[in-house]
């Protein structure tokens, strides 16, 4: 038991990205709010948004946020700002990795002073557990991806000369290029696959992951089954909606002037000019980029759009806007959390998947039925196909079809969360 405080203490370690710190910081709540310490364990750039968060949301009593300093001497091209994948050049990934792993001596001190009860850490970095084990405290590893995604990459790995036993995921032969060029993938001596599994191996008896079992049953089964653990779901991990300085309000009043069911939230919007539907697009632009919206958009677009569209820059209130009853259909990459969120929601969601899990992401709405894929073709999205797939499913006003099962599954959910949570 940690000495600094009575209750039970969790440190949490995930991965350097925004896609796992933030569900990581979610469970991180909703364990606080089940009488436990957290001390949540990250570097310091990650940390610093947090910071703000937690105060204005009334954690920090029960959450504490820990600094973790990666060693600079030793990765010069690693300024303190590029230790998160935010902004990180491309090249430096690998690096960033291997510096990370070069952290374990910091952190095995961290563990030695906060004394926590156990270590929740994420699947790139076995060391964690390592380090956990020489001070004997359990570590468990949580699993920010879905078990459709988990299953079908350990699969690969483990049974590669099997079928994978779920057709509705079958990928084109490109696509499976790209997941085993990701497995291959290494930083320090160690392949994706390799640092997967040997976190998978160090679980103390259970693995945690996002996701529920309404939404991925026999993929939560058969991911248990290969790696030899009881999958723990704890699902979806929505996140409170935060207004960043008032930035939502603009959205939010403009959605309160549309229809019911008639606006697509779309972060990867091509060809919604030719939808006739209303629309928020949310552009990001990476750090380096100077860009403005009026560079990066089709010349007039904004003037023939008129106030039928709304163009954001940056950041958006994802979660607010996805709960708001004008909101009719979601085009999206697919990423975990994003999918999760319309499920929740009952959004439809008209997808366009990029890379990682995305792709089987997609597979997995279409499959069960909350959601249609934009036909690519052979050489990549052709003009007008996101206007066609949006008028052709359940968008357009309509709260039917691919959005009635997206509701169902949404609320049976939330009620599977709150039989979990009781």
């Amino acid at each position: 038991m940690s000495t600094t405080t009575q209750k039970p203490s969790i440190l949490m370690l995930p991965w350097l990205a925004h896609g796992h710190i933030s569900p990581f910081l979610e469970l991180a709540k909703n364990l606080s709010h089940r009488d436990f310490h957290i001390y949540f364990c990250s570097t310091p750039i990650n940390l610093k948004p947090l910071r703000d968060t937690l105060l204005a949301q009334n954690c920090v009593p029960s959450i504490q946020l820990i600094d973790l300093h990666l060693p600079s001497d030793e990765f010069p091209q690693l300024p303190p700002h590029y230790h998160t994948t935010k902004d990180l050049p491309p090249h430096l990934m690998s690096t960033l990795k291997s510096a990370f792993d070069s952290a374990k001596s910091s952190f095995f001190d961290i563990l030695g002073s906060l004394k926590p009860d156990l270590v929740i850490f994420d699947y790139l970095q076995p060391w964690a557990s390592v380090a956990a084990s020489e001070l004997n405290i359990n570590a468990v590893v949580f699993l920010t991806m879905g078990a459709a995604f988990c299953s079908f990459f350990t699969h690969s790995t483990h049974c590669p000369f099997n079928e994978y036993p779920f057709s509705a995921l079958t990928l084109p032969e490109s696509e499976n290029y790209r997941i085993a060029e990701l497995m291959n993938a290494s930083a320090n001596g160690y392949k994706n696959k390799e640092r997967f599994w040997e976190c998978m191996e160090r679980s103390s008896n259970i693995v945690l992951i996002k996701t529920s079992r309404v939404t991925e049953g026999k993929y939560v089964d058969y991911l248990s089954e290969l790696v030899k653990r009881k999958m723990v779901t704890v699902g979806p991990l929505l996140q409170e909606p935060v207004n960043k300085d008032g930035d939502g309000e603009k959205v939010m009043e403009w959605l309160n002037k549309k229809q019911l069911s008639s606006v697509v939230l779309g972060e990867i919007a091509y060809g919604l000019e030719l939808s006739n539907a209303g629309f928020i697009w949310v552009l990001r632009f990476h750090g380096g980029e100077d860009v403005t919206i009026h560079e990066a958009l089709p010349q007039g677009f904004l003037q023939r759009i008129g106030d039928r569209g709304l163009v954001v820059e940056g950041w958006a209130p994802q979660a607010e806007i996805l709960g708001h009853p004008s909101i009719g259909g979601f085009v999206s990459h697919c990423g975990w959390s994003s999918t999760l969120e319309a499920i929740l929601f009952g959004v439809s969601i008209l997808a366009m998947p990029m890379h990682l899990d995305q792709p089987l992401n997609a597979k997995l709405l279409v499959e069960i039925g909350v959601g249609m894929e934009v036909d690519r073709g052979s050489g990549g999205v052709q003009e007008g196909e996101i206007g066609k797939s949006y008028t052709t499913s359940d968008g357009g006003g309509k709260r039917e079809g691919g959005q009635k099962k997206c509701s169902r599954i949404g609320y049976e959910d939330e009620r599977e969360a709150k039989r979990r949570d009781g």
